[in-house]
């Protein structure tokens, strides 16, 4: 039997502060504090985030221990996000993690965010089926995306990026468009389960396996300005439509580019993570893709995909396994050890 492990994750890369306890890859606690006062401005506020995570994180973490029933003289490692994410944000997590791991004498261990959202899919419940070496990786959140080919736990190489906006800004400026609250992307799934899609938009010239979002975000304005115009009642009557439309393009680019990178590389396994992957369109859209072209696609639990400290822990455990406590470098277009 092999030895077990406890790690005390921690997760403040933007406006949830998280706290997670695994043994080994089995997750023992995942808790995550958000912060409602956002929606009141449309977006997150980097200041009131950082205040917020410093309010938050001594009683998450307290929770976490609590509900995993083990104290701090049990946890061998502690684990936090380094980036990328909000400075100010990053540093209330990385300061506790740094004054904890130095206070218990435990290795502290650094984790690309971007990372973990792909090695997800190695959490003991997060899948039935994990995927095998070489896979691709579709991660879609708020501020990224990317296609990354992922060789091993520690060889990870970004095939292609946005060169602009990320998919879940398109998805949040497009809602706040429509007059909807933040964080709207889950609203426009909501409606646009409802809605046909049948106002055309066009896809962005992007070479490569690169991505942007900018220029459909303009184009989606100058459309909803224009329609507003002939009928002040546009959005309200149509907001199901518009929903679907805006949704089936951006899905369509997405699946454009994965199904070029399967092309490219001779790789039929992708793996999607981030918050966006938690969008039922994408989901469908891939698994029609699986049925159709015989993919092999990996879809985590929907509590895996927004930004967690158990995606964090799992991390922390293979770089712990491997005595890897200081390696970190920033997700790019490059090999990477994790």
């Amino acid at each position: 039997m092999s030895k077990k492990y406890h790690l005390l994750a921690i997760e403040s890369s933007c406006d949830d502060t998280g706290a997670a306890v695994l043994c080994n890859d089995k997750v023992l606690s995942n808790i995550i504090a958000g912060q409602e006062i956002h929606s009141l401005y449309g977006g997150v506020v980097p200041e009131l985030a950082s205040r917020a995570h410093q309010q938050n994180i001594v009683p998450v973490v307290d929770i976490a221990l609590q509900k995993a029933n083990i104290s701090l003289k049990d946890i061998d490692a502690i684990a936090y996000t380094q980036g990328p994410g909000l400075m100010g944000s990053l540093l209330v997590g990385g300061a506790f993690a740094k004054s904890m791991a130095m206070a218990l004498q435990v290795p502290l261990i650094p984790v690309n965010h971007m990372q973990a959202h792909i090695l997800a899919h190695f959490i003991d419940d997060a899948g039935s089926e994990k995927p095998e070496f070489p896979f691709l990786a579709l991660t879609i959140s708020g501020g990224h995306t990317q296609i990354v080919r992922v060789d091993n736990y520690d060889n990870m190489t970004v095939l292609g990026e946005t060169t602009d906006d990320a998919v879940g800004e398109a998805f949040d400026k497009t809602a706040k468009l429509l007059g909807l609250p933040y964080p709207g992307g889950p609203l426009i799934d909501k409606y646009a389960r409802d809605g046909e899609a049948i106002y055309p938009f066009t896809k962005p010239k992007v070479d490569g396996l690169n991505f942007s979002f900018s220029g459909l975000k303009t184009q989606i304005m100058y459309f909803v300005q224009k329609e507003s115009k002939k009928n002040p009642d546009f959005i309200k009557e149509n907001i199901h439509n518009i929903a679907a439309s805006v949704q089936k393009i951006i899905i369509d680019i997405l699946m454009d580019k994965v199904e070029k990178a399967i092309k490219e590389t001779g790789i039929i396994q992708i793996a999607i993570g981030g918050g966006v992957s938690a969008n039922s369109g994408i989901r469908q859209a891939l698994l029609q893709k699986k049925e159709q072209k015989k993919w092999k696609v990996f879809i985590p639990k929907t509590t895996y995909t927004t930004d967690n400290a158990a995606m964090i822990g799992i991390v922390g455990y293979f770089k712990y396994i491997n005595q890897s406590f200081d390696i970190h470098q920033p997700l790019s277009k490059s090999r990477l050890t994790v």
